[in-house]
């Protein structure tokens, strides 16, 4: 049984959870500094778990998915064929049956939050979900990726609004372009597949090297929004100082990498992504409360 969870855990990539969620945590506790509404501690808490649930639950409905859709792809390709459904380890009709369970607790779990972010969640199905479909006709599937991610956000702080705002809309924007720059580093390791099998990416439409130049401009519009979204929030000395490392944690991982060399391709994705997510968040929420 532990084995099998782990199976699933390994499926939807859970640790990657980390990217996405602290820019959730920043949506959630903006939303309580500009609230007009009333929330005792314990109705906060539920909140609170309600918004972790709903991330957890999409992007684990958007991840299986991929992982079904991309089976055949995933199979041939050396760098993913020891996934869990090439494998054998997962059946595709599980993977399926797992995705429909993760949709409809989100939109369970949604429902529960408020009648905005129900309303709003077939939405954000269709962009997690449609986003494995993208790959196979466009070469901007990164920032439909991109789009997915800067969900959380936004939909944190309307979980605890209700209303959206300036503020976190430019945190989602920032999302969107930090998530497809990273993901277009991620995606140079698959160039001479991607072309094999008519699949696009920027890396294989444009090559490595100027795919590594639209992934900096990218990271340089995220870091942009960032510092708009401070000055637009009226945020503090702490707030910069988070913002800095932020951006610093982007040019860190666009040194790691280099079109003939990829070996540190993971430690730009996972660490500096990883740290750059967690950090920013802290010091943003420190910042609101401070």
């Amino acid at each position: 049984m532990l084995k099998q969870v782990a199976s699933y855990f390994s499926l939807v990539k859970f640790s990657h959870t980390i990217f996405a969620m602290p820019f959730a945590f920043i949506g959630f506790f903006l939303g309580i500094k500009n609230n007009v509404h009333q929330y005792t501690v314990a109705q906060l808490g539920t909140l609170f778990i309600l918004v972790i649930a709903c991330m957890v639950f999409a992007r684990s409905a958007a991840m299986a998915f991929n992982r079904y859709l991309d089976r055949y792809y995933d199979a041939l390709n050396p760098r993913t064929a020891t996934r869990e459904i090439p494998k054998g380890i997962i059946r595709p009709s599980h993977a399926l049956s797992f995705t429909v369970v993760m949709a409809l607790l989100f939109v369970l779990t949604a429902l529960l939050i408020n009648s905005l972010c129900f309303i709003l969640s077939p939405v954000a199905l269709a962009v997690i979900l449609g986003y494995s479909y993208t790959k196979r006709f466009t070469p901007l599937c990164h920032l439909i990726l991109g789009l997915g991610l800067s969900l959380a956000p936004i939909g944190a702080y309307l979980a605890v609004t209700g209303q959206f705002s300036l503020v976190p809309v430019l945190f989602s924007l920032s999302v969107i372009c930090w998530v497809s720059g990273f993901d277009i580093i991620y995606a140079l390791q698959d160039v001479d597949f991607d072309r094999s099998q008519q699949l696009y990416s920027i890396p294989s439409w444009v090559g490595k090297s100027k795919a590594l130049l639209v992934s900096r401009i990218l990271h340089v519009c995220s870091f942009f929004l960032i510092a708009t979204a401070g000055w637009s929030g009226g945020f503090g000395i702490i707030y910069w100082v988070g913002a800095i490392l932020y951006g610093s944690l982007l040019v860190y991982q666009q040194v790691l990498v280099r079109p003939h060399d990829l070996s540190r391709v993971n430690l730009a994705f996972m660490t500096a992504n990883g740290l750059a997510s967690v950090i920013f968040s802290f010091f943003v929420i420190v910042d609101l409360f401070t």
